[in-house]
């Protein structure tokens, strides 16, 4: 009899993975559960060939993030650092399958940079703003909310919170700084091609642009009233078990007042410093998250119709929705996985990997971001 009850134990897990069900969710500064069983469903053989490969191709821009960020962005005019940076550490990543810890690589404790995974969080905090009716409809304009000049004229006034989450607002202005027609130029033309030239509809065409998106950020800090990386401890991080290692940076001089109280307007990415700093684990428990369709434990702390709407491909691009990239057909699809799986992706190689069909969370830090795809592929392969 004693010997029976832990194989049925197995048995049941097994039953309630091969059903979706059965979700492990760790506690704070708990140790990861591997889980009993869930190893079964991987060759350990391929798995370590797909482990092998992330330590294998590192990223290879500087591991001193100041000087890499600069080289990366060197063709942007104007560009400069304006937030906080740090030196980052050597390629990490975890594999989660229905939230028990298959594989980790690296130190996954380590808090780095997160740069444009830091959207996906942001968007988030829209996706919090909807649930609680502090914003009545993602389809509303951003001038009904924010009358301070922001999103006045004949072409910011038509600007949804939508088309600022599907980065197709062509948003024109300045914020912090940062102009809207020198971040991320085209490869043609000059400076006067790029400041003088008319802005498209909103809704139209998808043009990633951080200037931009720090509008989104900073029109969700006078929605909410607070600064944002206060909603995000008190509505998400602290109730899934983060730690408390984890950062959200804006620039130096992004400060605005809102009821009387200097507060700062973060960023939602670190291509001129500044962004989220987090660990691989606090990554992982964020998509564990987005896996589960926002539910923890027994607690729906985003709502299963935001995630849903936050995955839909917008009009002007099939791979984008609000602030996540998405496996869909178009010009980042993974060839060879499934079409169902989304994923936060941030320069450098960071990335928070969703796959529902296989009840999985990837994590990746300091791959190189071209060899992603066939990351993904060994880590599919290895499956049993």
């Amino acid at each position: 009899m004693k010997r029976s009850l832990p194989f049925m134990l197995w048995i049941l897990l097994i039953t309630q993975i091969a059903n979706g069900q059965g979700y492990y969710f760790p506690d704070r500064n708990a140790k990861w559960a591997q889980g009993v069983g869930v190893s079964q469903t991987f060759k350990p053989k391929e798995l370590r060939e797909a482990i092998r490969f992330a330590e294998q191709n590192e990223y290879s821009g500087s591991r001193d993030l100041r000087i890499a960020i600069l080289k990366g962005f060197e063709r942007e005019p104007f560009h400069e650092i304006l937030g906080p940076t740090k030196k980052r550490g050597g390629p990490a990543g975890m594999i989660l399958k229905s939230g028990y810890k298959v594989a980790a690589w690296g130190d996954t404790k380590r808090v780095d940079m997160t740069f444009s995974v830091t959207k996906s969080f942001l968007s988030t905090m829209a996706g919090l703003a909807a649930d609680q009716k502090l914003i009545a409809s993602i389809n509303d304009t951003v001038a009904q909310y924010i009358w301070d000049g922001t999103f006045e004229g004949n072409h910011n006034s038509k600007i949804t919170w939508e088309h600022l989450l599907q980065q197709n607002s062509a948003w024109s202005g300045e914020l912090w700084g940062g102009k809207d027609w020198a971040d991320r130029p085209p490869r043609e033309g000059g400076i006067d091609d790029w400041k003088f030239k008319k802005p498209v509809e909103p809704g139209t065409v998808m043009e990633y642009n951080d200037v931009r998106v720090n509008v989104l950020a900073y029109a969700l800090t006078h929605v909410w009233r607070k600064p944002l990386p206060m909603v995000l401890k008190e509505e998400l991080m602290d109730k899934i078990g983060a730690s408390t290692t984890w950062r959200w940076h804006g620039y130096e001089h992004a400060w605005t007042e809102i009821d009387g109280v200097k507060m700062k307007s973060v960023t939602g990415g670190g291509h001129s410093g500044g962004g989220i700093f987090i660990s691989a684990e606090d990554m992982a428990r964020f998509g564990l998250l987005f896996l589960n369709d926002g539910k923890w434990k027994q607690d729906q702390l985003i709502s299963k119709d935001w995630i849903a709407q936050a995955v839909t491909p917008s009009a002007p691009n099939p791979n984008y929705g609000y602030m996540w990239w998405l496996n869909k057909k178009g010009g980042r699809h993974w060839e060879g996985l499934s079409e169902n799986i989304f994923y936060a992706a941030g320069f450098g190689g960071n990335f928070i990997i969703v796959d529902p069909d296989h009840d999985l969370v990837v994590v990746t830090r300091w791959l190189e971001p071209n060899k992603v795809g066939e990351f993904m592929r060994l880590v599919n392969a290895a499956l049993r």
